[in-house]
């Protein structure tokens, strides 16, 4: 029973990871051969939705509406790939990662054929990379996949739920209605995994005590993924850092992201913490001045397990990360003359037996793109976002989670839209949900 325990407490965040961040291969190799996989992910979850960000509609009083307070949201995700090894020991492989696109509502019956927008008809590319080599020397990423930046974040707890809260796509952040906030605080979002990008993991090297100290740099020339220029000529020219396609408030060039990593287990306690640096440019304009400033984020997090506080295989993790700097949401460019972002996130997650309750808060500040007058509050004008996620789970077998989450978010000082005219970028939105995660 305490084998069966402990095997089910480990595999518990490879069964709540919603993405495909691992650094090598998933399973040991053998020297001189491959192993080709097609791993997968279903999660369905259904629930109550509440808030202000609830009701809205354009400014035309005729044309708004009210959404349906019972919400469902789901997700399908296929993860084809290899592992291979030589005979000298050089570890190799590819990961992909493949999703449901996102499409109407369908209100005349299912109709799933490729001409139609109706239903689920396609499935796109998330992660594409490959890698390649050993322990001893560390190992190069190379494709559309996670940057250091990510891949080595500490203190972000995300093991419990439905292993996403406020960062997944098809999951049941999705539930929450336009007024949701977004966030910067969370490393693992599409805006810095969907990017062509070369990464260098490092080895561990170990000190005196045990710890282990590495490392992690990644290049991205700019903000494109697999495959990504101007589809009308079925051209690649898109993929200079010179094109403008998509406007220069996200468009990306010569991001450099580095962060150091150090773990240690002392006593009960096995503690990793981390420290990192992103920098990158916006896109330059064809006509007028730069109105973005320069992206630097900077991102300092910890986080300490500790295995038996009541029987001799529960585990218990809390956790706390930092981030700040030039950037506004989704790791967007700030407008010259606003001020910079400053955010946090603390939780805790505990797992005994097939049990397992969490909890996260995330707060931040940042501008809301609001240019102040000069002379007259030059900083501009700030939005401030926080949210709350609280879940709890019952891991039925290693392959499947049944969870129940509640999630409450809020934002104030957002510039209104048309869909929130009413709402004078004033919103609070709220989900409580159960549902279903299966992997393979």
């Amino acid at each position: 029973m305490r084998k069966l325990l402990l095997a089910t407490a480990a595999s518990l965040s490879t069964l709540l990871a919603g993405g495909a961040a691992q650094a090598q291969a998933l399973k040991p190799v053998a020297p001189g051969t491959i192993q080709i996989h097609l791993n997968g992910f279903l999660q369905f979850s259904i629930g109550d939705i509440a808030g202000n960000g609830t009701s809205g509609g354009t400014v035309a009083a005729a044309t708004a509406y009210k959404l349906s307070p019972v919400a469902e949201t789901g997700d399908i995700r296929l993860y084809p790939g290899f592992d291979g090894k030589t005979i000298n020991g050089l570890s190799y492989g590819v990961q992909i990662e493949l999703r449901t696109a996102v499409s109407n509502a369908n209100g005349a019956g299912v109709n799933n054929n490729s001409t139609s927008t109706n239903g689920v008809n396609s499935l796109y590319v998330r992660r594409a990379y490959g890698y390649i080599g050993t322990t001893d020397a560390g190992y190069v990423r190379f494709g559309q996949g996670d940057n250091a930046f990510d891949l080595l974040q500490r203190g972000v707890i995300e093991t419990f739920g439905d292993g996403n809260q406020w960062t997944g796509e098809g999951t049941m952040v999705t539930m929450l209605p336009v007024g949701a906030p977004t966030q910067f605080i969370y490393a693992d979002q599409g805006a810095l995994y969907t990017t062509n990008k070369i990464v260098y993991l490092t080895p561990a090297f170990v000190d005196p005590i045990g710890g282990k100290l590495s490392a992690g740099i990644s290049y991205e020339p700019n903000s494109n993924g697999i495959k990504e220029g101007d589809a009308a000529t079925s051209s690649t020219f898109g993929n200079s850092a010179s094109s403008i396609a998509g406007g220069s408030a996200n468009r990306r060039r010569n991001t450099i992201d580095g962060i150091v990593d150090y773990s240690v287990k002392i006593g009960g306690f096995a503690t990793k913490v981390s420290g990192g640096v992103l920098s990158s440019a916006p896109l330059g304009n064809l006509s007028g001045p730069q109105a973005y400033s320069p992206m630097t984020v900077y991102q300092l997090g910890g986080q300490t397990s500790y295995t038996g506080l009541i029987s001799d295989t529960d585990v218990l993790t809390v956790g706390a990360n930092v981030k700040g700097g030039s950037l506004v949401d989704k790791y967007g460019f700030k407008k010259k003359g606003t001020r910079n972002a400053l955010g946090y996130i603390a939780g805790a997650a505990y797992t005994v037996g097939p049990y397992v309750i969490g909890a996260s808060f995330w707060d931040q500040q940042e501008s809301n793109g609001v240019v102040g007058a000069a002379g007259k509050g030059v900083e501009g004008h700030t939005l401030s976002e926080y949210g709350v996620a609280v879940g709890g789970n019952y891991i039925v077998a290693k392959p499947l989670s049944l969870f129940v989450q509640y999630m409450y978010g809020n934002v104030h000082g957002a510039a209104p839209t048309a869909f929130a005219a009413t709402k004078s970028g004033n919103d609070h939105v709220q989900a409580i949900a159960a549902g279903a995660t299966f992997k393979w």
